[in-house]
């Protein structure tokens, strides 16, 4: 599961590391503070990375189809998506025009960068016309606050309407990478960008097909 003892830095989860990190090799960021309003969504919402905490399943709930490509997370998420199935967001097994939403809450920042364009020209493709892409994901520091440290562990508080989520994410650092990066892949893919959020550590964007 993505949630991090933090209180035992070693424990984190990095998807890619063979070896947990040296105590040295981690950065802590400051928490971040999400506060995740309800939104509208017509029919089903496709929601990439959505095992783990579930965060989006937690707040729409049967409306929401929530794949991860590891089993595992699917199977610690909470109840609440209508379906939860293993797949690989780089090539979606559903349909063309299959959703009118589609969701990705902070799981770029687990996808490698040279795989990220590939997942966006992937959702495009599933999402009907005029359908929205939502985003949320980490802002990566310009430089490494310390040449050791290869990994950032990013502390989370997650507020619902109906309830909060402490929670935190670890990952290699991607130097620079932050809403740019993806805006860009996007356009590329197809999307226009309809809004952008920027908060402390933290942005979301929302495209429109």
């Amino acid at each position: 599961m993505r949630l991090v003892l933090l209180s035992a830095v070693l424990a984190i989860n990095i998807a890619a590391a063979q070896e947990k990190p040296k105590p040295e090799q981690v950065y802590r960021h400051p928490k971040l503070e999400v506060v995740l309003p309800d939104f509208p969504a017509e029919g089903l919402i496709l929601d990439i990375g959505g095992g783990g905490e579930g965060v989006i399943g937690q707040l729409k709930g049967s409306e929401v189809v929530a794949i991860d490509l590891i089993k595992r997370e699917l199977e610690e998420a909470p109840d609440g998506p209508l379906l939860k199935i293993v797949m690989d967001a780089r090539d979606l097994k559903f349909l063309d025009r299959s959703f009118a939403t589609a969701t990705v809450f902070f799981t770029f920042m687990y996808i490698a960068p040279e795989d990220q364009e590939k997942v966006f020209t992937e959702i495009h493709r599933v999402l009907k016309p005029g359908g929205r892409l939502l985003v949320w994901d980490v802002i990566f520091p310009q430089k490494k606050p310390d040449e050791r440290q290869l990994y950032i562990v990013y502390p989370l508080h997650v507020k619902l309407p109906n309830t909060e989520i402490n929670t935190g994410y670890g990952v290699k650092i991607q130097e620079g990478r932050g809403a740019a990066n993806l805006a860009a892949l996007a356009f590329k893919a197809g999307f226009q960008l309809s809004s952008q959020k920027e908060e402390q550590g933290w942005f979301s964007l929302e495209f429109k097909k």
